[in-house]
């Protein structure tokens, strides 16, 4: 018993149950052990209603759990199984640009505007800090958290439900946190909306790849020249002129159109073939250090040449 008890004590130990880091609630169950009950629930003895439970009533669910947030609420998790058919796409591909003014910029001009949800209560969440009222800051936090991911979910449905083969850049949320940009960054929520469109395409049936930004604001969508604004001192360069074939581009559609042909220049070919925008392919005698390869990997990232945007023009 005393070696029983001493191995479970080990397996519980990474729980901490007091203090400011403590760990969240979590109790799991059997799906046998909450049954329905009229209009709510009923889990160990204790009934309980729940927000949209005309919708469980004709579904059958799994082992869940009742986890607890950071605010100190308690949340009733339930898997269930269902069956929703895959509706034919109206338009073939689209290519999404990431950014800042403009969360994404779509191929086709479709944006979605940055929502500045952190940023909007930022004079609060100080306040209710500077006061102790930690509780409240901890509600402004999830306030702006789900308003975030209802805009981007919304967006990526949409997304999903018009476009077949979707194409989105790889620009890195991680690396610009570093910067003075980090709050707008992070508020942004470019992972986040990467990772919805990755899992609802899934399910939907669709296509989608995460392709490389590289050159794909400075070159042309028409002639492929690299002509555009270059580095974080020219941001505020939104629309500009191509000094080689004279074509009006605005910043962000031009970058969401050399993001859609990078990903339909890599459609079915081998991650052997390739390119980077702006570059031309090294000759076959040409050898480079294996210290400076970079490998890309199928099924996540590829890239392609600007004589691959002229064909495509």
């Amino acid at each position: 018993a005393l070696k029983r008890r001493t191995a479970r004590r080990t397996r519980l130990a990474w729980r901490k149950s007091f203090g400011a880091r403590r760990a969240l609630g979590w109790v799991p169950f059997k799906a046998a052990s909450l049954k329905r009950k009229g209009k709510g629930l009923r889990f160990c003895g204790k009934a309980f209603r729940v927000f949209e439970a005309e919708r469980l009533q004709d579904v059958k669910w799994r082992d869940g759990c009742f986890a607890q947030d950071a605010v100190g609420d308690w949340w009733l998790c339930l898997p269930v199984r269902t069956e929703t058919p895959c509706a034919v796409a109206p338009h073939k591909a689209v290519g999404i640009d990431l950014g800042l003014k403009d969360t994404a910029v779509t191929s086709g001009g479709e944006r979605l505007e940055a929502g500045r949800f952190f940023r909007g209560i930022e004079a609060k969440i100080g306040g209710a800090q500077r006061r102790g009222h930690k509780r409240q800051a901890k509600r402004l936090h999830r306030r702006a958290a789900n308003r975030r991911r209802d805009v981007i979910h919304k967006f990526t449905r949409k997304i999903v439900d018009r476009y077949e083969f979707i194409v989105v850049g790889d620009v890195s949320s991680p690396k610009l946190a570093k910067t003075r940009m980090a709050k707008s960054v992070l508020d942004a929520g470019w992972g986040m909306l990467r990772t919805q469109l990755l899992y609802q395409g899934e399910h939907a049936g669709r296509v989608v790849k995460v392709v490389s930004e590289r050159n794909t604001t400075r070159a042309c969508g028409n002639c492929g020249a690299l002509t555009g604004p270059k580095g974080v001192g020219q941001l505020v360069v939104r629309r500009w002129v191509c000094a080689e074939c004279g074509a009006l581009h605005d910043r962000d559609a031009n970058a969401a159109r050399n993001i859609l042909t990078a990903g339909l220049r890599c459609r079915g070919e081998s991650p052997g073939s390739t390119q980077v925008l702006g570059k031309e392919p090294p000759s076959a005698g040409t050898s480079r250090k294996r210290d400076h390869v970079r490998r890309a990997r199928p099924h996540r990232r590829c890239e392609t040449g600007s004589d691959a945007i002229t064909r495509a023009a």
